[in-house]
Order: C-alpha cells, then sequence, then structure tokens
C-alpha cells in the first residue's frame, strides 16, 4: 500500500510532513519477518558501501577513515530521521570534484566546516518546507538522470571488472574511456572470471531462488573462491589496506567568522547538489517500490547527518542512487535497514576487517554492475522516445549532460527544457472563440484557420463577443492579444468571457489593461465577465477598474446592463 503522508480531509500538519518514515513503519507493525528483510538488505548494503566510502574519500583527496566515518554516522542519521523507507546516505561520486577543489582550497578543517554549515542550511530548507518543490522535476529529467548516473557507476567499475591496471583512472568520461583502452592489456582473466561469475550467481538466485539474498550469497562465495584458489585478484585489503577500528570523539568544526565567510560558497554548493541527490534518489526508490517519501522531512534528515557526520570528522552525507537501489533490490522493508547497514560499517570497522579484507573488488564490481542495469528504467525511456520529440529531447539532454557534463548541470538543462516544453503546450491549449467559434490559438493557427472567425455573433453589430478558454498566462498573453487586439471602429462594446479562465497571471492581465485602455481610446466600452474572486482581485491590482473597464457575472448580465444604458434607438436595434 502506498504510504500516505496527508489527510484526505486536509492539508497535512507539521507532524504529518515531518514524521520519520521509521516512526510510520514501526507503527504499521514491525515483526520478525521485516526484521529480517532488513538485516539481510542492511548486510548486503554494508558491504557494497565499504569499498565505495574508501574509494571515494582517496578520489577526494580525503582518508579512507573518514568516508566511514561519513557512511556510518551520516548513513545512521538519513534513516533514523528520513522521510524515504528505503534511502541509504553516505558519500557520493557526485562530491568528489567539489571536495577536492575545497580540500585544495581550505584544507581538510574547511572541508568539515563547509558540511557543519551545509547541514544547517540543508535542515533550514526542510523546515521551510523547500523540498516540496522536487516533485515539479519533469518525468524525462528523472529517468535520464537515473539513467545517467547509472553509466557513471558502470564506468567506474569497469577497471575492477576486467581487473585493469591504470596510474591514474580519469573521472571524466571522456578522459575515461580512452584510458581504459589504453589498459586493456593489463586484463587479468581472474578477475574478469569473477566479475562473471557473480554477475551470473545473482541473476541465476534471482530466477531460481528469488527471496535469497542473491549479492550477499555471491559476493560471499567470489570471497571464498578466491582465497581458497590464491588468485591473484585484488580484494578490499590489497588496495584499501587496513581500516580503522574505532570512531574518534566528536567535536565542533572551527566556528570562526572569516572561515565560516571563506567556505560558505562551497556549504552552499554541497547543500544544492546533496538536496536535489537526496530527493531524486528517493523519488528514484519511490519509483521502484510504489511508496511516496516525505520530501521536507527528508531534508531535514540529511541536514541532520552532514552535521552528524562533521562532528566525526566526516563530511558531505547525501541520497546515494546506488547504495538505495541495492537496498530495494536486496528486498528491505524499511529505514531499519538503512540504520543496520550503518550498524554493519561499524561493526566491520571494529570487528570485522580482516574478513572484509578478502572480498575481491571484481566481485563487488559485478554487483554495481548489475544495479547499474537495474537502475536504467528501460520500459519508461521506450515510452518517452515514444511520445514525441520534446519528452526525448528533455530525456536525451539530462542524460548526456549527466555522463559528460555534470549532474547539477544535467538537473537545470532538463528541467529548464521540460519547463519551455511545458510552457508551449500549455499556450496550445489556451483559444479564444465567439459564441463557441473557434477563432485561434496561436500563431501556427492564424496561418491555417479552422473555425469562424466572424466576430460578431449578437443582434446588435456594435457589439462583439470574445469567449477565452484555458490558462492565460505568459505563454499564451501574446498570441491570445494578437487576436483581441482586432477591435473596429464600428464596435461601440467589447464583451470578453473570462468563464473558462481558471488562472490568470501578471503578463495575461497586463494584455488585458492595455487592450482596454486601447477600447477606451477608440470610444470602446470594455467588459469582463465569468471572472472568478481571484481572476479578478488580479485584474483589479493591475488597475483594469471603473470606468477603464467593467464587470458583469455573466455575458447575458453584461447585454442586459448595455440595453438599459443604451439610447432608445439602440435598444430599440437589441429589441
Amino acid at each position: 500500500m502506498t504510504d500516505q503522508t496527508t489527510k484526505q480531509s486536509g492539508a497535512p500538519n507539521f507532524a504529518e510532513l515531518f514524521t520519520p518514515k521509521l516512526v510510520t513503519v514501526l507503527r504499521e507493525g514491525y515483526g520478525p519477518t521485516q526484521l529480517r528483510a532488513d538485516v539481510i538488505a542492511g548486510l548486503t548494503v554494508a558491504i557494497v558501501a565499504l569499498p565505495l566510502s574508501m574509494a571515494i574519500a582517496i578520489a577526494s583527496g580525503a582518508t579512507p577513515a573518514q568516508r566511514l566515518y561519513t557512511a556510518i554516522v551520516g548513513g545512521f542519521f538519513v534513516s533514523l530521521l528520513g522521510g524515504s523507507r528505503f534511502q541509504i546516505g553516505g558519500p557520493a561520486g557526485a562530491f568528489i570534484v567539489l571536495v577536492a577543489a575545497t580540500v585544495a582550497q581550505h584544507g581538510m578543517e574547511g572541508l568539515i566546516l563547509a558540511t557543519f554549515l551545509s547541514g544547517l542550511m540543508m535542515t533550514a530548507s526542510g523546515l521551510l518546507r523547500l523540498g516540496t518543490f522536487i516533485k515539479f522535476i519533469p518525468f524525462p529529467v528523472t529517468v535520464g538522470f537515473t539513467a545517467g548516473v547509472a553509466v557513471i557507476i558502470f564506468a567506474s567499475q569497469i577497471k575492477e571488472l576486467f581487473g585493469l591496471t591504470l596510474e591514474h583512472e580519469p573521472g571524466e568520461m571522456l578522459a575515461k574511456i580512452p584510458a581504459l583502452w589504453d589498459a586493456r592489456s593489463s586484463l587479468t582473466p581472474d578477475a574478469l572470471g569473477i566479475s562473471v561469475a557473480t554477475v551470473a550467481g545473482i541473476l541465476g538466485l534471482r530466477r531460481w531462488r528469488p527471496h535469497w539474498p542473491s549479492m550477499l550469497i555471491a559476493v560471499g562465495l567470489a570471497a571464498a573462491a578466491a582465497t581458497l584458489l590464491a588468485l591473484p585478484v585484488q580484494t578490499i585489503g590489497t588496495k584499501f589496506g587496513g581500516i580503522p577500528s574505532s570512531l574518534p570523539m566528536p567535536r565542533l568544526p572551527s566556528l570562526s567568522l572569516d572561515t565560516i565567510l571563506a567556505v560558505l560558497p562551497s556549504a552552499l554548493s554541497f547543500t544544492l547538489l546533496g538536496a536535489i541527490e537526496s530527493l531524486l534518489s528517493a523519488v528514484v526508490a519511490d519509483g521502484m517500490t510504489g511508496r511516496r517519501h516525505r520530501s521536507n522531512c527528508e531534508l531535514v534528515a540529511q541536514g541532520a547527518a552532514n552535521i552528524g557526520s562533521s562532528l566525526f570528522g566526516g563530511f558531505c552525507v547525501t541520497g546515494t542512487i546506488a547504495r538505495t537501489a541495492t537496498n530495494v533490490r536486496a528486498g528491505a522493508h524499511g529505514p531499519v535497514s538503512g540504520m543496520l547497514h550503518a550498524v554493519f560499517l561499524l561493526l566491520f570497522m571494529l570487528f570485522a576487517a580482516p574478513l572484509a579484507s578478502y572480498i575481491p573488488l571484481a566481485a563487488l564490481a559485478g554487483v554495481l554492475a548489475v544495479v547499474a542495469w537495474n537502475m536504467i528504467e528501460k520500459p519508461a525511456i521506450t515510452i518517452l522516445v515514444r511520445s514525441g520529440w520534446g519528452e526525448a529531447t528533455v530525456l536525451g539532454a539530462t542524460f548526456f549532460l549527466t555522463i559528460f557534463r555534470d549532474l547539477t548541470e544535467a538537473i537545470v538543462v532538463g528541467f529548464a527544457l521540460g519547463s519551455v516544453l511545458f510552457i508551449q503546450r500549455m499556450s496550445r491549449t489556451t483559444g479564444v472563440a465567439t459564441d463557441g467559434a473557434f477563432v485561434c490559438r496561436d500563431e501556427a493557427d492564424t496561418a491555417h484557420p479552422r473555425g469562424d472567425y466572424s466576430e460578431q455573433k449578437t443582434a446588435n453589430p456594435d457589439v462583439v463577443i470574445y469567449r477565452i478558454t484555458g490558462v492565460l498566462f505568459f505563454g499564451a498573453a501574446g498570441s491570445i492579444g494578437s487576436v483581441l487586439d482586432r477591435i473596429q471602429d464600428i464596435h461601440k462594446a467589447m464583451v470578453i468571457d473570462f468563464s473558462s479562465v481558471p488562472f490568470l497571471d501578471s503578463t495575461g492581465a497586463n494584455m488585458i489593461e492595455d487592450l482596454a485602455r486601447k477600447a477606451q481610446k477608440q470610444g470602446v466600452a470594455f467588459w469582463l465577465t465569468g471572472a472568478t474572486h481571484d481572476i479578478q482581485r488580479v485584474l483589479v491590482t493591475h488597475g483594469l477598474k471603473r470606468p477603464l473597464v467593467y464587470y458583469a457575472a455573466t455575458v447575458d448580465e453584461a447585454l442586459a446592463l448595455l440595453r438599459k444604458n443604451a439610447t432608445t434607438d439602440q435598444a430599440a436595434a437589441y429589441a
């Protein structure tokens, strides 16, 4: 059943908006079956997150220990306080460039302070309910972004999948592909065999034993095989060395005014990217499960997680799409799996470091290859491509910008293209008619008329009536205004019916105001009918008052008032 975040009888209150999903899950009833599912999912995600956290740390210019602190402390708070059932928080590859730049410019203390400030900003954003706006991101953007991230994740694992040896693996896709190709001669058959066996094991178990923890079993068997056969492949131990055995004591970062002002731009960048990626990750989880997250509650949790991470020397917590997808695929029931994922990481750090050291990186690369493939919403992509050039353009732009440019840039450009497409389509739904006869929708329609352009549909040729249908906003104001501007000198009165206009923005109101002033100069009485209270308020705010304009509830009422105020000869004409 889909989570209900609001009551059907009214708007959600503060408690409904900010109640963690953990509380919701516990209220529904939580027993041994649900706990078992969360234990398996949490352990699976922890195994995947362990090398990822340390690898991201190295690429960011930090220590593996710091990323473990981030995954443990931040990941626990994200699941404890978050508004998503399945969100897994921790260090993310999207932050590598930002983190490295901050460390180079402000040092490690500056990075920790920027993380602390980012946590405060993110918490404030959630409390101000800014997370609600994430629902305005178009569907093609989320599909393209997710597919792009999947490609990035897979590309990041090619080196481990084939056991390649590179002195330096570029982060940019355009540089990464040639570097990997140049290193093709260093392919390790044993690593490739483990990768293929892991992928085959996961897919086979999902087909024949769908309720078994396929990822966990496949990784465990790969580790056992690599150890017993003494295969020459890289493992967590050979790649990353020792794992820290304890958490540091929490402490506040330096809060001097000069340092705060210096790192503020970095903190703002962390906040924007972290909020976008976390909420998109939650949206992806919603799409995979049919659930609904609480976006503002999620932002508050992400803020608390970043604050907690910085206190323990970690940084940059965000919702991670790959680990969240892994959590869902592993059969998680709720936020307990995310909390257990953090606990398992802590136990690995305290007690199981030698065992974790035997896990082949090729096996984990196989796991991530499966996750990346499952992340790509192939049916949705097919539907969007077939839907028309607009959806395909937004999808393609977001996808390629995510891969070859920047995650934030991809989202901004995709959102902008989606907005332009929406405006263009909304403008075509707005039209003008006279007595039910279609007149015009946009400039294209003027070249290909499809209706009766006769403006006069009343008994009196001195009165012209226009009926506007649809939203009168900036996207349609120009074309509609060009039609309504055809005021002939023979007309003594002009009536515009607003009864089919659900919304009017300032551009539309300004267009009507210009039209009314032109009518006044020509001595044409200008009437507006059927306007709702809200629309009439906007019109009055823009100066549409008597004697510039007259209001009536209906067209018939306006005509009756015109007859009443007409001369004897005019009244006879109306009879």
